[in-house]
Parts: structure tokens; C-alpha cells; sequence
């Protein structure tokens, strides 16, 4: 008892990282509530500076620690699997919801569809993501082969193809916008946007993460032998990169069909 006592790794249970991050998930929905909802513009643009500077601190310091101090315990990939389960879940209300819509008012839902619904561009946002999952496993490779220099080329070619995706959806959804094609407009517009924003936000979560990933590489606080983080993070990635297929052809293509 006494000997295992003395090997406890106990810098998890006493770690002060997770209270910055914790209070910066508590301030961004306060922030967007007093920007949106209480008409505070300032206070909800400092309290959202305030949280991703939280974050960012947060999260960094937490990640070093682990590079630091942590060991790898084998769990990674038990804890990534259960949370892309939870993500599936989440998904999948949000494709009924689309369905049902279709389903109910189909004889309305061809009136509905925008005539500037760009299926073009769809298949492009498409190319771009899944070119950034070849990007994403050619910096996993190279992490392996410990070519440091290549791994963080490779991440930062996935995070300019994410980064890419993001900002020509949200050009999208002002052109759809414009043409009277808007949030709360009737049931297609709103699961429209319902499904392609939720996507979108997982999209930028994976932007987030490659940003702790590059810093963590370029600090040399990972190693070959411990790149579970990475690995985690390639999975997440690819799952949001596969659910765009069905989130694309559910919003654009069977929505879309007259």
C-alpha cells in the first residue's frame, strides 16, 4: 500500500488548469447572451475576450502540464470512441428533425427552395474537407516518423483547408440570406441552417484543436511514442469530415429535390 501509494500521479487531481478553462466555457454563453439576447454589444465583446483569453490560457497550461507531468494511461481511445458516440447522438436528433420536416410538408417544401442554392459550391466545401483529412494523416505520419518540420507543415495545410471551408459556408449562408433564404423563414431554412451550423461549429472546435496540437509539436512537448493527443485529434477530425457527406446531401440534395 505504501509503495503504491509513493508512484500515485496525483498532479490530475489537483491540476489548477481546469478552472480557467471551465470559467471560459461559463463566460461564452453569458458573452453571446449579452451581445444577442440583453442588447449589450460591449460587455458580450469583453466577456467573450475574456473567455477565449481563459481558453487559451486554460488549455495551454493544461496541455503542458500532461506533456510535463502526465502519463498516458491507454484510455485515449476508449474516451475519443465514447465522445464521437455522444456526437452521432446529437447528429442524428438534428437529421430527424430535417426528415420529419420533409416528410410533413412536402407538398410546401418545393416552395421553399431557394432559387441561389449553390450545389456547386456543396461539392466543393466537400473536395476541401476531405483533402484536409488526407493533410490531417500525412501530419500524423510524419509525427511518427518524428520529422517535426513536416508534421506541422501538414497541420497547418489542414487548418488553412478548414479554415477555407468555414469561411466560404458562411459567405454561403449570407448569399442564401440575401435572397430571403433566412433562419426562421419556414422549415427548410431552419433545419437548413440548423444542420450546416451545427457541422460548422464542430468544424471550428477541430480548428481549435489543431492550434493546440501545432503549439504542443512546436514545443516539442510530444513525442512519437506519446501521440495519442494526436491520434484523437486526426479521429475527431475525420468524423467531422465524414458527417459532412451526410449533412450535405441531406441539406442540399434532399433538400433541395422539387
Amino acid at each position: 500500500m505504501a509503495q503504491a501509494a509513493a508512484v500515485h500521479h496525483g498532479e490530475h487531481e489537483t491540476s489548477f488548469w481546469p478552472l480557467p478553462t471551465g470559467l471560459a466555457v461559463l463566460f461564452i454563453p453569458i458573452a453571446l447572451t449579452a451581445y444577442f439576447a440583453w442588447h449589450m454589444p460591449l460587455l458580450g465583446l469583453v466577456l467573450g475576450g475574456v473567455a477565449a483569453a481563459l481558453l487559451a490560457v486554460g488549455i495551454g497550461g493544461w496541455a503542458r502540464e500532461f506533456f510535463t507531468k502526465g502519463a498516458e494511461e491507454g484510455l485515449g481511445p476508449i474516451a475519443v470512441g465514447a465522445f464521437i458516440a455522444s456526437e452521432v447522438v446529437i447528429f442524428g436528433t438534428m437529421f430527424a428533425a430535417f426528415w420529419m420536416g420533409r416528410i410533413v410538408y412536402a407538398g410546401q417544401w418545393s416552395a421553399w427552395i431557394p432559387s441561389n442554392l449553390n450545389l456547386t459550391l456543396a461539392l466543393w466545401l466537400t473536395i476541401i474537407l476531405w483533402a484536409s483529412s488526407a493533410t490531417i494523416v500525412l501530419a500524423e505520419r510524419a509525427m511518427g516518423r518524428n520529422d517535426r518540420n513536416a508534421s506541422l507543415g501538414w497541420i497547418g495545410a489542414t487548418f488553412v483547408l478548414g479554415l477555407l471551408f468555414v469561411i466560404l459556408h458562411m459567405n454561403e449562408w449570407a448569399h442564401l440570406a440575401a435572397g430571403g433564404f433566412k433562419l426562421g423563414a419556414n422549415i427548410y431554412s431552419t433545419t437548413f441552417y440548423a444542420l450546416t451550423g451545427v457541422h460548422t461549429s464542430h468544424v471550428v472546435v477541430g480548428l481549435l484543436i489543431q492550434i493546440v496540437l501545432f503549439v504542443v509539436i512546436a514545443a516539442r512537448l510530444m513525442t512519437p511514442e506519446r501521440v495519442t493527443f494526436f491520434r484523437a485529434s486526426s479521429l475527431y477530425w475525420h468524423f467531422v469530415d465524414i458527417m459532412w457527406l451526410m449533412v450535405a446531401s441531406n441539406a442540399y440534395l434532399v433538400g433541395g429535390l422539387r
